[in-house]
């Protein structure tokens, strides 16, 4: 049974991560299309994700006042992690492919001249670069089935976050030997 301070705050931060992650797609998608290539919203992206993940533990442990382990500080970033992801995957599924599916074509096309330029600032061969390009075209990482494979590998690549965060917040154990 999960106790119940870390199922609240698991699913409230959940809820406020998930909202907070849409508003950011919500704004870049408002203010211009080209934001969704900047390796900078990346990159805040994931500071306030750990920012709120931080909150989340240090909330959690003050009001559990006792022995906050792994497994509770690990499930508690968990249940928040797949709420909040949720929620925005399916912010991004209504809007690229229900609301605006044009401006998911658009965005597809941004990240394959993204992606030329990049490949060709690394002096990537040519092969390769038309290689990848012809994938990127096949694939819209804006299409539901892309949005939900990003979904398990975003679970995947925040859970190690988690893991690293719960090794950081558990309770420290007194036992000597």
């Amino acid at each position: 049974m999960i106790n119940e301070v870390i199922k609240k705050n698991g699913i409230t931060y959940g809820i406020v991560l998930g909202v907070v992650l849409a508003l950011i797609t919500a704004t870049m998608y408002a203010i211009d299309l080209k934001l969704f290539v900047s390796g900078w919203i990346g990159g805040l992206t994931f500071v306030i994700y750990l920012v709120i993940g931080i909150l989340l533990l240090t909330k959690t442990r003050k009001e559990i006042q006792g022995l906050f382990s792994f497994k509770d500080a690990f499930t508690t970033f968990f249940i928040a992690t797949i709420i909040g992801l949720a929620i925005s995957t399916t912010f991004n599924i209504v809007l690229f492919n229900v609301i605006d599916p044009e401006a998911k074509a658009t965005l597809n096309d941004l990240l394959i001249r993204y992606m030329a330029e990049t490949l060709q600032k690394f002096g990537t061969p040519s092969s390769a670069i038309n290689e990848a390009l012809t994938k990127m075209k096949e694939n819209s990482p804006f299409s539901t089935l892309e949005l939900l494979k990003a979904l398990i590998f975003s679970i995947v690549g925040y859970s190690i976050l988690g893991l690293i965060l719960a090794a950081f917040f558990k309770s420290k154990t007194t036992t000597q030997e």
